[in-house]
């Protein structure tokens, strides 16, 4: 696969883990990843991040901050927004992916607003650093790529009835222009992609949460087994495999549109 050229169809950052996804044109990717992007968390009463398998409503919450990101307002599936400054309480550490992480929990209406959904208390909290709540941040994972074409290929394979919605998978960059899952064979290999250089470590593993409907916040795919059934026997460095982690080494801007370089 030398030489293949293909080009940035999306950048999906999620500046609070679980909720909904944002698209950007336009970012500058940093040795810890892009500033802001799950820099925020939702947590139970021990500590322990909730995402989106634990309560599938979270991904239906669409967070707006300001440029900032001292204000935030998040709406909420049925039409109701919780709104107020990013005010800093207590600090607290975050069990997150079998490491800990230092932040501080968020003061305001945030949390009865989630509370209400998950049906239990929870917190929202603010890493103390950036990277802190990036997946595989213990391994130097700062990135993430996906061929668009792979969701062609799971689409067929789960016999979905239209076109496999990319934020279900929460990648930050789709790839246009390449074979579906060519990514997996960029697996310690240098990448260009707009102005920075990544060099994915491993494949990126799935769970149920890839099953929910980014939008309605229901269980309504079964990419699970869709990725059993095909993906099953294929040599990946992490089961059920879509898409691949990268370290940086060369931070940059990054456009959509921009030319994907292997």
């Amino acid at each position: 696969m030398s030489g293949v050229d293909g080009t940035v169809a999306w950048i999906h950052v999620a500046p609070i883990k679980a909720l909904a996804v944002q698209e950007r044109t336009r970012v500058e990717l940093g040795a810890n990843g892009i500033a802001g992007d799950r820099r925020f968390c939702i947590i139970d009463d021990d500590g322990r991040m909730l995402n989106a398998k634990r309560v599938n409503a979270f991904v239906a919450v669409r967070p707006e901050f300001d440029d900032t990101m001292r204000h935030l307002a998040l709406r909420l599936p049925d039409g109701r927004c919780a709104a107020g400054d990013v005010a800093l309480g207590d600090p607290v550490t975050v069990s997150i992916y079998k490491r800990l992480e230092p932040a501080r929990v968020v003061e305001g209406p945030f949390a009865e607003a989630l509370s209400g959904l998950a049906g239990q208390r929870v917190r929202l909290v603010r890493f103390d650093h950036e990277g802190g709540g990036v997946d595989r941040a213990d391994l130097g994972g700062a990135a993430t790529l996906l061929a668009a074409a792979s969701l062609d290929a799971l689409a067929e394979a789960a016999s979905a009835d239209g076109p496999v919605d990319p934020r279900r998978f929460r990648m930050l960059f789709g790839i246009a222009g390449v074979p579906a899952h060519a990514e997996d064979e960029w697996v310690g290999r240098e990448v260009r992609v707009g102005e920075a250089t990544l060099v994915p470590g491993g494949n990126v593993g799935r769970c149920a949460v890839t099953s929910v409907d980014p939008t309605s916040g229901t269980s309504d795919l079964d990419t699970l087994g869709a990725l059993a059934r095909y993906r099953g026997a294929v040599h990946t460095t992490e089961r059920l495999p879509f898409g691949v982690w990268a370290h940086v080494k060369t931070p940059g801007t990054v456009r959509v549109g921009d030319r994907v370089r292997v």
